[in-house]
């Protein structure tokens, strides 16, 4: 049975353990924080860009939503602190782990193409369940000695098709 706080990449496989560091407990951690600080440090400013696929399959729909860091760090924040006003019947941060698959890692050079998906869902204490079923694909560069992120496009549906 997978245990989803740990890392499934060996520290002998440091880019990918470091990655997986990166997008799952860092990232984790911070949201339920709404710290972005926590996280600042993981981004490649320069050039950056997301893209947001709203869940749907067909890229006609897909939006140039995050253009800028800075466009991200808003909407990321925004949603931090929405999240935060919740009640859950459980405990979200094992939720969250628990949804999260970060098991595929490609890297050429130093550059690395991330497939994160979530798989799962949250109980709310009012017995209602949110459902997470969507993937991002983060594009991450070595960048002065570490693996940081410059764009992704999220909120891709998983399954595709």
């Amino acid at each position: 049975m997978r245990d989803p706080f740990r890392n499934p990449f060996p520290s002998e496989d440091a880019a990918r353990h470091q990655i997986w560091e990166m997008l799952v407990p860092r990232d984790i951690d911070a949201f339920l924080a709404a710290d972005w600080a926590a996280v600042e440090g993981d981004f490649i400013a320069e050039g950056f860009l997301g893209i947001d696929a709203g869940k749907q399959v067909n890229p006609d729909g897909w939006r140039l939503a995050f253009p800028t860091l800075e466009a991200y760090r808003d909407e990321w924040l925004r949603q931090a602190r929405e999240f935060a006003t919740l009640s859950f019947a459980e405990d979200a941060r094992t939720a969250i782990f628990n949804t999260t698959r970060l098991e595929v890692i490609e890297i050429t050079g130093e550059a690395a193409l991330v497939r994160k998906k979530f798989d799962g869902g949250i109980t709310r204490s009012d017995g209602t369940r949110d459902i997470m079923a969507w993937q991002t694909l983060y594009y991450c560069r070595l960048h002065q000695g570490r693996w940081k992120i410059c764009g992704f496009t999220g909120y891709l549906p998983n399954p595709m098709g």
